[in-house]
């Protein structure tokens, strides 16, 4: 399978909040993930990084305009390729060891990277079957209820297992904002990797249901507000939001 290449492989869509959704538009909708930037008054967020196949820096500008807090909301490969481009990389300890030696299996490239996922190249001779994602090790780790300062702007860390074992989310309690990563969006959820467990998934979206939110931005497709999540919590609950979409 030959693809064309890429004439901008980046795109950017601003919201309200200083927030702007960063995104991968040649990869198919149900891999590519959202990265979602923050401006801040002493640093800018950035909450995860995408497949790493070309530089963030080098074709965003956002992400150079201040110094940068950069984020995995958990390790797999849709979400962590562009980390090793920024220094303050921050993530829960549960998955930091996968980003310090990431494989092909570690990160669930091999079970889902081919030529089928693209649309177009990044670049003239990428090699699907040889992508991998480059070593980025946390330079800090967080745990449930710590907090990402901005300067003006303050996030809590959720630490919310079940699709990974170090998956969390970001809440800002002021505007009643949640960038959920991989435990809630719009789409089909995954909840059979190998590191998924189905019981810390469920308790994870059980505690999650508790929040009164405006906003939720999550790791991949349309953001929403409270009544699809709760709707989105509850039919997962219910068993009717069953596995069966390549990895989210």
């Amino acid at each position: 399978m030959i693809l064309p290449i890429a004439d901008n492989w980046f795109e950017t869509r601003r919201y309200s909040d200083d927030i702007t959704l960063i995104y991968e538009p040649h990869v198919i909708p149900d891999i590519h993930c959202n990265m979602w930037h923050v401006r801040g008054r002493d640093h800018d967020l950035l909450f995860d990084t995408g497949m790493g196949v070309m530089s963030l820096k080098n074709h965003v500008a956002l992400v150079t305009e201040k110094p940068l807090l950069c984020v995995a909301s958990h390790s797999h490969f849709d979400h962590v390729g562009g980390h090793h481009e920024f220094d303050n990389r921050i993530m829960h300890a549960a998955e930091a060891d996968i980003m310090t030696v990431p494989t092909r299996d570690n990160t669930v490239i091999s079970d889902y990277v081919s030529a089928d996922i693209f649309t177009a190249a990044p670049f003239a001779d990428f090699d699907p079957d040889a992508y991998t994602i480059t070593a980025a090790p946390p330079t800090r780790l967080v745990a449930d209820g710590d907090v990402i300062d901005l300067g003006d702007r303050q996030f809590e860390v959720l630490h919310l297992p079940g699709h990974s074992p170090g998956g969390i989310a970001l809440w800002e309690s002021a505007t009643a904002t949640l960038f959920s990563g991989d435990v809630v969006y719009d789409g089909l959820l995954y909840d059979s990797l190998y590191h998924s467990v189905l019981e810390d998934y469920a308790a994870s979206m059980e505690r999650l249901r508790g929040y009164k939110v405006e906003t939720v931005h999550g790791g991949h497709w349309e953001s929403f507000g409270q009544a699809r999540f709760v709707e989105l919590i509850d039919e997962y609950l219910a068993g009717a939001r069953k596995p069966g979409c390549p990895i989210d």
